[in-house]
């Protein structure tokens, strides 16, 4: 079964991403800073990654976040999609700087996610 993280530090985001998502045979994690991502990645080792840029409550932003993982025997592996309201052409680059895989900007298709999901997972 292919694994999924979820990070967002909002609820209803992660919720929405999880209904979402949910129709497919994946097995579903969420995180609410990169902190937790991390430890969440390492100890699950998921196959994607829906990764929020702005988490304040975090001491690690999503750019961060996605080097660590990019940077970690671990979870290198991992397809990293940013998921996030940041939408200039600096966050675009940033993300391809620390090994995103893609990048959604809020608010997202619901249809556009699950066909990236599919994509990706197929």
């Amino acid at each position: 079964m292919k694994k999924i993280l979820i990070v967002d530090d909002q609820a209803k985001i992660r919720e929405l991403v999880h209904v979402t998502i949910r129709i497919g045979d994946y097995q579903i994690f969420e995180a609410a800073s990169g902190d937790d991502a991390l430890e969440v990645a390492r100890e699950h080792q998921p196959d994607l990654i829906f990764l929020d840029v702005m988490m304040p409550n975090s001491s690690l932003d999503g750019f961060e976040t996605c080097a660590a993982l990019k940077q970690d025997e671990r979870t290198k592996n991992a397809h990293i999609l940013m998921l996030t309201a940041l939408d200039k052409e600096e966050d675009l680059a940033r993300g391809e700087e620390v090994g995103a895989n893609g990048y959604f900007t809020k608010p997202f298709s619901p249809l556009e996610l699950i066909n990236k999901v599919e994509e990706v997972l197929g």
